[in-house]
Parts: C-alpha cells; structure tokens; sequence
C-alpha cells in the first residue's frame, strides 16, 4: 500500500505566486521561488505548482520555471498551459517529475493518451475542477470561462481519464479552494470510493485535525495551499510545513 501523501500546492500568476478564494481575484502573495525553497527544505512530500495564467495568456514563462525547479530537492508537479506534446516535453525536460493538465483534457483527449504512451502514465495527472450548482449536485467547473461545464458529465471524466491510462487525478472542489474551512468531506465520499486510481483531493483544508480526517478516506494524497501559506485570522503570509506533525499524521 502506497504511503498517503501531503503536497503543498501553489499557484503562480505573472511571475508571482498568488492565492485564491474559490479560483477568483488572483492576490499576489510573494516570490514562488521562495517557496519553493522553503518547501523543499521541509521536506515536502512533493510540490504542486499551477500557473493560472499561462493558459489564458498561452505562453508558459519557462525561464521562471528553469529557476523555480532548481531550487527544488523534491518531486514537482506542474500544470499550466500545457497543449501540445512538445510543450510537455519542454516542461519534463527542465525537471519536473509529472504535468497536469486540465484545460486540454477537454478539448482533446487523443493528446492525452499520446502523452501518455510517450512519457508513462505515472508522468500524467489530470486536473478537474468540481463545483455544486443550484440544484445541489457536483458540475466539473471551468475556470477560463467561469462556468459549468455543460458537455462533459463529472463520473464519465473521471472513468474516462482512468482509461486512457493518466497516473493520478486531482479533483479540486472550487467552493472550498482558499477558504481555509475545511475539506468537504460529502464531495470526497461521493467521487473517490470507487476509484482505482491515486486521487489527490484539494480545496478547503484548515489544519493538522481537518488534514487526518480527510486522508481516513480513499483519497492518495490531500493538495494544501492557504494552510501552509497563511497565519492567524488575518491571513498574514507565513509559509509553513509542519514536518513532524505531518510525518506522524501519516504513519497514524
């Protein structure tokens, strides 16, 4: 059985490493390149990083990410902008261990199986964003156009990104992204129990006793932003990784 994992993830918009609430009004926080030292020299499990920007822009700045990377010691997950073989390439090439991709997953699924016979599923990680509409049930949401994603059914996606072979999905849940209020437990119930393949969880988490009662579930790994990243109720920015407590979470 594969040790559950706790990975920091941060978001990066512009150059800067920024926070959200829900994915909306970007905030700029400070230097990713920081962070990602102070991740590493914690001993992170791993780091999530997601450029917000470079898929609106359709540029990726691979000159920031060259720098950021080397600052790591840990495996790195990166997602933005991703849209063609030669781009994933790139990204791999520079050091990452994994790509996730999103936005792409959507447009052209053929493109993900490609990649996934070229790099190995274990480099691929698709990403999708999960948001409950009025009526109460769980949409895939898209973050581009701000808007429930009307063609693709949320249980299919999923099904369908085990078959083509990815490593790992993410499931972020948008309502709770920054919110600092907990992860939403009835949303980890009803996608994850049936999956067999390792799925991260992101969104919501608020501290140490949240993060043990979301990894009882049948989730691999649990994403973590605003909680590694702010301090008190003001939210000062303070990025933190609690290593032992971490540690000894896990092996619970």
């Amino acid at each position: 059985m594969l040790s559950k994992r706790i990975i920091p993830c941060l978001l990066i918009k512009d150059g800067g490493l920024v926070k959200t609430n829900n994915f909306m009004n970007p905030k700029y926080i400070g230097d990713p390149i920081n962070a990602v030292k102070i991740f590493s020299e914690k001993e992170a499990d791993e780091i999530i990083i997601l450029d917000i920007g470079a898929t609106k822009k359709k540029e990726i700045n691979f000159n920031l990410l060259s720098n950021i990377f080397s600052e790591s010691f840990v495996p790195i997950t990166y997602g933005g902008g991703i849209n063609t073989i030669e781009t994933a390439k790139k990204i791999i090439n520079l050091g990452v261990e994994k790509i996730c991709i999103q936005s792409i997953f959507f447009k052209n699924k053929s493109l993900i199986k490609e990649m996934v016979n070229y790099f190995g599923g274990q480099s691929i990680v698709v990403s999708i964003d999960v948001k409950k509409n009025i009526f109460g049930n769980y949409k895939i949401w898209n973050y581009l156009t701000n808007e429930f994603n009307k063609k693709e059914n949320l249980e299919e996606c999923i099904n369908y990104a085990l078959n083509l072979g990815v490593g790992e999905i993410i499931i972020t849940d948008v309502d709770s992204e920054g919110t600092l209020n907990g992860t939403n437990k009835n949303l980890i119930k009803k996608i994850c129990n049936n999956i067999d393949v390792p799925l991260i969880f992101n969104g919501g988490t608020k501290n140490l006793e949240d993060i043990k009662s979301t990894l009882k579930y049948n989730i691999q790994a649990l994403a973590v932003g605003s909680f590694f990243i702010f301090y008190g109720k003001h939210r000062a920015v303070l990025i933190t990784y609690p290593s032992s407590e971490i540690k000894n979470l896990i092996n619970e």
